[in-house]
């Protein structure tokens, strides 16, 4: 039963110019007070989603975006800003991209947002998927045995720093401690300092490809999974939800559809479905220009990958619609009792489902964002939590 909502905002500042009509993706260059104003964007929706009575806030930590997408590079320390500006809402890291840190660091980080958020810090791994971004770090994603292979050995690193009192490494990337003498004796181990406060620490991993072998090792660890929502929309899949189930039972799990999952949605909340798709229609194509050239759009050709950044092609190039997309289901759009069928639904169709993330994609105005979350808050929320 759906009792909790998140919402992700991945750290889109405000645009000019979007959608099919407006500048490609690759031709934005914002001016740096553009580029800065993500973090009192995401102040004002942090204290929407706070005062309307949502659970968690989700951040996504991205690097080098000047078009001014994905505008976050650290989101530990963005959380514990916004943990004083609010009363009660958790910040969830949406992810904290595992290659491009140091694990220890990464530990080390999360333990202290913990303590100095009073636990409000949802702790979040993921590989990465921008080359400009991990590659740059001189971690390996155009490899992509070699990125699970580094992501995989940190995993294990960061799970004994947060978990074990003392704690040693030797794998194929790191040897932690090295041996070496240190005040009269040698190096054999290690102790986080301070250890988080919030221990078993509740962790998320985005399920992208539902492989059995990472299922497995998410389930090893405890990690809980994440479907859908930012470059990933497109909600969840009956087959993506089995194996995780079955992944569950592997680890000796017997569970509900849906246990230990989050699911994210994309909504627009207005009169009538057809104004909804009006409105959001911009939006839609602004997150396709985006996302499609990164493999985020299923089932697109090549040609029309290439034409979503060539305005003279991409009207004729046969791109999926919100049309579709709402009609799918990935996209809830029409007025609130729509909303509210859609996720009635989904519940019904998942009943271990518990959480749901809802939100706006890249490119849509704080103003719109912050209205739509409040409208979902007040017309659709209290039908699952119990005020209507």
């Amino acid at each position: 039963m759906i009792t909790k909502f998140g919402s992700l905002y991945a750290g889109h500042v405000d645009l000019d110019d979007i959608g099919f009509d407006g500048l490609p993706v690759n031709d934005r260059w914002l001016s740096d007070e553009r580029l800065a104003s993500v973090f009192e964007k995401a102040e004002a929706i942090a204290k929407t989603l706070d005062d309307g009575g949502f659970d968690t806030m989700w951040l996504a930590e991205h690097h080098f975006q000047r078009e001014g997408h994905e505008c976050i590079p650290n989101i530990l320390m963005l959380a514990v800003h916004l943990s004083h500006l609010t009363e009660r809402i958790k910040f969830g890291c949406g992810f904290n991209i595992t290659p491009m840190w140091h694990p220890l660091r990464l530990a080390e980080d999360y333990a202290m947002a913990d303590h100095m958020t009073g636990g409000r810090v949802i702790f979040g791994i993921g590989r990465g998927y921008h080359t400009r971004e991990v590659e740059v770090f001189d971690a390996p994603l155009r490899d992509n045995d070699a990125n699970r292979r580094l992501f995989d050995e940190q995993v294990e690193i960061i799970f004994k720093a947060l978990h074990e009192r003392a704690f040693s490494h030797r794998g194929e990337h790191y040897t932690i401690p090295p041996p070496v003498p240190y005040r009269g004796y040698e190096l054999e181990d290690l102790t986080l300092v301070p250890p988080p406060r919030s221990r078993p620490v509740e962790c998320y991993q985005p399920i992208v490809s539902a492989n059995p072998s990472s299922l497995d090792k998410m389930t090893r660890y405890g990690i809980k999974g994440m479907i859908g929502g930012g470059a990933a929309a497109g909600g969840a899949h009956d087959a993506t939800m089995m194996a995780w189930q079955d992944a569950l039972a592997r680890a000796g799990r017997e569970t509900e559809l849906g246990e230990d999952l989050i699911i994210g949605l994309v909504f627009h909340i207005a009169e009538s479905k057809e104004k909804a798709i009006e409105e959001a229609r911009p939006f839609y194509e602004e997150n396709m220009k985006m996302f499609a050239p990164l493999g985020f759009v299923r089932g697109l050709t090549e040609e029309q990958i290439a034409a979503t950044s060539d305005p003279a092609r991409i009207h004729d190039a046969g791109l999926p619609t919100l049309e579709e997309a709402a009609e799918s289901g990935s996209w809830m759009v029409g007025p609130p009792e729509a909303v509210i069928e859609s996720l009635s639904e989904l519940q019904e169709r998942y009943p271990g489902l518990q959480t749901v993330n809802v939100g706006s994609v890249v490119g849509t105005p704080q103003s719109v964002v912050v209205e739509q979350l409040q409208r979902f808050s007040e017309e659709v929320m209290p039908a699952f939590k119990g005020g209507a």
